[in-house]
């Protein structure tokens, strides 16, 4: 168990590498209104019973003990898909009402895939939801309708504006290429982003999909994404810290793209974040073949400090990264969805 005590006495979540966990993902559902070709079958996967997911009462009280007591500083809302989720406001306004050790809001972000945005961006904003991810792979209605087995692109683009409108900020878009599929849509993303103030996040495609389709060969590289859109509008790398988007800003200062290379340049050495699944599954890793449960001595009467000791113990325990691409490499027994981003 690795955990080291910061100067203002909260205890950190430190693994055997130096690596501090300060970002907490936390699904609220597995389930999901879209069927997205890169993650999941047409028919949809076999949901968790109802019974088996975590209440709301159960996620705030585990993100309090991370927030108070374990240095984590951000807190983002995942699924499956988050929305789906009835009373997902209730949620974010308990969240939000949680205070770092030094006083300050925990920040509550969420990622989305924008369908129900036109009626839900605005009371999100107003419980406390500051920051947003909307996943959007392609501009195009036929093709948006063949990757999510879904005819809404009209919803989710209506949702975009209305998050822009409600005041959340950065509005993100997350953007996963996938070569033979949308590649040819990289420019037109970048544009669109500089039309309507949005930031594009282009995804290397990663080995999450619960088909098992994914080959290297599928794969659309963050210096071919970021030379494709350079080519158009020249761009120029922003330093940044340990979010694993790199980023770039136009030349002309017509606002930044990120690129996540997940596949081709892991930033596992700088990795701060962990994740909390719809189930109560503790992960430290997003293709991490081991989880811890947390949800059993949490509906069995654990005390903080023995949840704290648990999540220290997972994280101490914390690979040095992925292997994707070796021959050693071992695809999680999850897929995206069942995990969340």
């Amino acid at each position: 168990m690795t955990a080291t005590e910061s100067s203002g006495g909260t205890r950190l979540l430190t693994d055997s590498y130096g690596r501090v966990a300060r970002d907490l993902r936390i699904s609220v559902t597995d389930r999901c209104n879209f069927r997205c070709a890169y993650c999941m079958p047409a028919e949809g996967l076999k949901w968790l019973p109802r019974a088996e997911i975590l209440t709301f009462e159960e996620i705030e009280r585990i993100a309090r003990l991370f927030v108070e007591r374990l240095g984590v500083g951000s807190i983002r809302l995942t699924g499956g898909e988050p929305t789906v989720r009835a009373e997902l406001t209730t949620l974010v306004r308990l969240l939000a009402a949680i205070r770092r050790p030094d006083g300050h809001p925990v920040e509550v972000a969420m990622t989305t895939n924008g369908a129900k945005l036109a009626r839900m961006a605005q009371p999100l904003r107003d419980a406390g939801l500051q920051r947003i991810n909307i996943s959007l792979d392609s501009l195009r209605r036929e093709r948006f309708a063949e990757i999510t087995r879904r005819d809404a692109l009209s919803e989710v683009l209506t949702g975009i504006t209305a998050a822009v409108e409600a005041g959340l900020d950065p509005v993100k878009v997350n953007v996963v290429v996938v070569r033979g599929w949308n590649q040819d849509e990289i420019v037109d993303f970048a544009e669109f982003g500089r039309q309507t103030g949005v930031q594009p996040r282009f995804i290397e495609f990663m080995p999450l999909d619960a088909d098992g389709t994914w080959s290297m060969d599928k794969v659309v590289g963050a210096d071919e994404i970021v030379a494709a859109i350079h080519a158009v509008h020249p761009l120029e790398e922003v330093e940044h810290g340990p979010e694993p988007a790199s980023r770039w800003r136009y030349e002309d200062g017509a606002g930044q793209i990120g690129v996540i290379p997940s596949v081709t340049k892991p930033f596992c050495g700088d990795c701060d974040r962990v994740r909390l699944t719809a189930d109560g599954s503790f992960m430290t890793c997003l293709f991490a073949r081991d989880d811890y449960d947390f949800r059993t001595p949490l509906r069995g009467g654990a005390s903080d400090d023995e949840l704290a000791d648990l999540a220290a113990m997972a994280v101490g325990l914390k690979w040095a990264g992925h292997r994707i691409g070796k021959v050693d490499f071992v695809r999680p027994r999850r897929s995206m969805s069942q995990i969340g981003g």
